[in-house]
């Protein structure tokens, strides 16, 4: 199970910082007006008013002039309010995201054929290091060795 942890980290490095980058992003684009408009629709007689909230809402987005006044004092704790709620629902769907791209096994994009089986040489006591018959990447079978050399192709052989 580790392994898919590590692989699933490790094949999605980029995607993490560009799931970063949009956090902040979305952060300054939307979580600010929101909190500003829930601020500005209850500010009359304490109950959310709708209405109110939808006629902020989309002057705030398109204005950016929100996103100074939400440090003010009225508005501070609604910020970070929304904040953590929005940050909560983000990391949600980023882990649903990120354990959809994890690998099904061990051997996922392990090229079949390889000599990744072997370490250390070990293949090259039955294999050629420079010149043969090539079976994998940089793997030759040996034309001048003793004994059977026949090659059994598994796959296609396709050619246009």
């Amino acid at each position: 199970m580790n392994y898919k942890v590590k692989k699933t980290l490790k094949d999605n490095k980029i995607s993490l910082i560009v799931i970063a980058v949009l956090w902040v992003i979305l952060t300054i684009i939307l979580v600010s007006p929101i909190a500003y408009s829930i601020v500005q629709a209850t500010a009359d007689n304490g109950i959310f008013n709708l209405s109110k909230f939808f006629t902020e809402i989309v002057p705030a987005i398109a204005s950016f002039s929100c996103i100074g006044k939400v440090f003010a004092g009225a508005y501070i704790g609604t910020f970070f309010k929304t904040l953590l709620y929005f940050t909560i629902f983000y990391i949600i769907c980023a882990t649903i995201g990120l354990f959809k791209s994890k690998p099904k096994s061990e051997y996922t994009d392990i090229e079949h054929g390889s000599s990744d089986w072997s370490v250390n040489g070990e293949q090259y006591q039955i294999l050629n290091r420079n010149k043969g018959i090539l079976l994998a990447q940089e793997n030759y079978l040996p034309t001048d060795k003793r004994g059977n050399v026949n090659v059994l192709v598994v796959g296609r052989f396709r050619f246009w």
